[in-house]
């Protein structure tokens, strides 16, 4: 059954920001696979049941209404896919109900070719003919202008995130809503799951005078929200010219399920995301980037092994004596093949989350900063302090520095994540 949709609670009033869809019981051909059937029960860990319709395949259950008459551009990248692994783009394109003119590709581009801080350009896409524009470090009136010059009446967005402030894509549909705005474009935006569940916020929030690309307004670390949630978010406290928004939701995800319970096919968001475990630990230990550690780019684990040279068991031990809930730490060796260490071996740790559920990443991250700083001498902030672009202002660098302990750092936050959860829980769309 659907889900509800709650009116929009949004401090200007914006009648077009319905999310509700009506379901038909016919699909065209070209529509994404079993969408015609009812949604199955809550599958199994790395079960197929496909229980979880996306905002695409609801679109297309209704034939494209939502878009009907109207000039259709999409912002979307390779996760933009049905339930059998169809991309979105190949499937509208070769659908009369929708008149499909343009693409729009993100960071690392649409068809995912380009690797972190880069895009695939200006180019026609050799399987379907259409334009492709670059969004990448694009926004404002430039973007404005691209998505006057393709000629779109609607521009629609389907994306997966990973849960994450500082994961691109989010600022990505921040900065077409406004620039959509700005260009008198409808915008559509298609749902998928938060894949580190929807249960809560967490983590410090943004301080505006911090704001960059990998977060432009004052959103918690782990937002705890799924990109229509986000949307909506944006839209109704924070573009000064709200956009003619409506949000396709999905149908049978709650915000307890972890990407491996939605029976959905995972495509790796970026070439450093390459699985929902990923996704998990990443909105902590993404903070290694602004370190001179290893954050893990160059191996197979990403994000889940840390290290450096000179760091021995002494990091892991330290880090296993905090006690982070849900999460314990193996002494790991590793040589990665690119960006930080290249070609060396280091030591470090592995992050293992044993109990997801009682995980939280964000502590996970702090703590890993706190016992890597006391027990390896050479521990040393990025000097551009990339550090407070990700966690937003000065204060855990600092904290840090004078010594604080896990719960110091993370009691700090306390009062902003309060105050964003109670403003977040206005636009959820899912129990």
């Amino acid at each position: 059954m659907m889900p509800s949709s709650p009116s929009n609670p949004s401090r200007r009033s914006n009648p077009a920001n319905a999310s509700g869809l009506s379901r038909r019981g016919l699909l065209a051909a070209g529509g994404a696979v079993g969408l015609g059937a009812v949604a199955a029960p809550a599958a199994a860990a790395h079960g197929g049941d496909h229980r979880v319709r996306t905002g695409f395949d609801r679109l297309v259950a209704d034939g494209y209404a939502p878009l009907a008459g109207q000039k259709v551009g999409v912002v979307t990248n390779p996760t933009g896919i049905t339930s059998d692994v169809r991309h979105i783009v190949d499937v509208m394109h070769a659908d009369e109900r929708v008149d499909l003119v343009a693409v729009f590709g993100p960071e690392h581009g649409f068809r995912g070719t380009a690797q972190a801080g880069g895009s695939e350009g200006r180019y026609d896409d050799p399987a379907t003919g259409l334009p492709v524009y670059d969004t990448y470090l694009k926004s404002g009136q430039p973007l404005a202008d691209v998505f006057t010059a393709s000629g779109v009446d609607t521009v629609v967005f389907d994306i997966q995130d990973a849960g994450a402030r500082f994961y691109t894509y989010i600022w990505t549909l921040y900065d077409c809503m406004v620039a959509a705005a700005l260009a008198g474009k409808r915008f559509v935006v298609l749902d998928r799951p938060n894949p580190v569940s929807g249960r809560a916020a967490l983590g410090p929030v943004l301080d505006r005078a911090f704001a960059t690309f990998v977060g432009r307004e004052p959103i918690a670390q782990a937002h705890g929200m799924t990109v229509s949630e986000l949307a909506r978010l944006f839209n109704g406290e924070f573009l000064a010219k709200p956009v003619e928004l409506r949000t396709v939701q999905m149908s049978g995800w709650k915000r307890r399920d972890f990407f491996d319970t939605t029976g959905l096919p995972w495509v790796p968001p970026s070439p450093n995301m390459p699985t929902p475990d990923t996704a998990l630990v990443y909105s902590g230990t993404c903070l290694f980037e602004g370190t001179n550690l290893s954050e893990g780019r160059g191996t197979t684990r990403p994000f889940e092994l840390l290290g450096a040279e000179g760091v021995d068991r002494r990091w892991a031990e330290a880090a296993n004596a905090l006690e982070l809930p849900g999460v314990r730490f193996r002494e790991a060796y590793f040589a990665p093949t690119f960006s930080k260490f290249q070609g060396k071996t280091v030591g470090g740790v592995q992050v293992q989350v044993h109990d997801r559920d009682a995980f939280d990443p964000v502590r996970t991250g702090i703590g890993l900063l706190v016992s890597a700083k006391r027990s390896w001498s050479g521990f040393a902030w990025r000097p551009d302090n990339w550090i407070d672009k990700l966690t937003g202002s000065t204060r855990v660098r600092t904290l840090i520095d004078a010594g604080a302990g896990t719960d110091e750092v993370v009691g700090a936050w306390a009062a902003d994540l309060a105050a964003f959860r109670a403003v977040r829980k206005e636009y959820l769309l899912y129990r």
